[in-house]
């Protein structure tokens, strides 16, 4: 009994001192453990690794308890973190509602609403329609990012976030704004100095410009294609969706590229190999923002313009790239857009 008595004092004890740890050095557990690395982490964070390091000892050492497993491969979670984590996470998910509600309730119809989006849909389809959004709601700053890295919603990183792969974190409002379907698409110069490949086969006597980014299947051309390896086919490699697009148009080789580029008026052509891709776009924000008036407005606003029933190059079913062209003129023309700006060097 008393050995079980001397056990409850130091553990009453033990927590006493561990209300003395930094909730700053807590966030900063939080980074090792999601890159399982002090280098990525401290990276991330914008951190030297040997500062990183020095303050996880110092947590460390504070709650009296070692929170990682260290070796040449990164860092595990020891026993103690991984119990540890949740009720860190936890503290930190409401540290979050508390800014988030802060945000929603100060000047409610005016104010910044930050939007993080895949590249190619920001800076071509969200960004062009942002000039007339702005014309209407003027005291609505729309902090637009167009970045392959998804943004974290549920921790600050955005207010409402575009991206390819659904969130699980239930605290996040998901919904599905439409499909990016993606096919092979030439330039007229490519065309006419190397022709068109009618098979699978003679894609080896060509050229393919292909993504490779966060977010972006990395298998997928080898697998769509049905090909083992796409090694002496790939001619340029980039993680820009921006720079794929300008590097198909320039005639560099054969791009695979959303059906909506030719629908904004690019000068492409359609290559038909009898393969397809598709990529689904989910609109995701906190929960928090359901009574924020400028936050719906900003919503409400996605969802008009990705509309598969306006815009039918984000519908689910495949619709062929020439076919899109007359249907998507109207749309297109409705929004003072007419025409797409080919990429020219500087």
């Amino acid at each position: 009994m008393q050995q079980l008595l001397h056990r409850g004092a130091a553990m009453m004890q033990h927590r006493e001192e561990a209300l003395d740890a930094s909730w700053d050095d807590l966030k900063l557990f939080l980074a090792c453990a999601k890159y399982k690395s002090f280098r990525n982490a401290a990276e991330e964070l914008g951190l030297t690794s040997t500062t990183l390091m020095r303050r996880i000892d110092r947590l460390e050492e504070s709650i009296g308890c070692k929170l990682f497993l260290r070796d040449q491969s990164g860092l595990t979670l020891s026993d103690e973190g991984t119990a540890m984590i949740a009720d860190v996470a936890h503290m930190e998910r409401h540290a979050f509602n508390v800014f988030r509600r802060a945000s929603r309730s100060s000047n409610d119809t005016s104010g910044t609403v930050r939007v993080a989006v895949t590249e190619g849909p920001g800076n071509f389809w969200i960004l062009p329609r942002l000039i007339d959004f702005q014309k209407t709601y003027r005291k609505i700053t729309v902090d637009l990012r167009c970045a392959m890295e998804q943004a974290d919603v549920a921790r600050l990183e955005s207010d409402i976030a575009i991206q390819l792969e659904p969130p699980t974190n239930p605290d996040l409002i998901v919904a599905k704004l439409g499909r990016l379907h993606i096919y092979p698409f030439v330039s007229k110069e490519y065309e006419s100095l190397y022709g068109l490949p009618t098979t699978l086969a003679e894609l080896n006597n060509h050229r393919i410009i292909k993504q490779s980014a966060p977010q972006v299947d990395d298998g997928a051309y080898a697998r769509v294609l049905g090909l083992k390896s796409l090694e002496g086919i790939v001619g340029i490699k980039t993680n820009s969706s921006v720079g794929a697009l300008y590097a198909v148009e320039r005639g560099a080789g054969i791009g695979f590229l959303p059906t909506v580029s030719i629908a904004l008026g690019v000068p492409l052509i359609a290559v038909d190999l009898g393969v397809s891709h598709h990529a689904d776009l989910w609109l995701t924000y906190h929960k928090e923002f359901r009574t924020s008036e400028r936050h719906k407005i900003v919503i409400d606003w996605l969802k008009k313009i990705f509309d598969p029933k306006t815009y039918p190059c984000f519908r689910d079913e495949f619709i062929h790239p020439n076919a899109l062209v007359p249907m998507m003129t109207a749309a297109r023309e409705g929004f003072g857009l007419t025409g797409y700006v080919a990429a020219t060097p500087t």
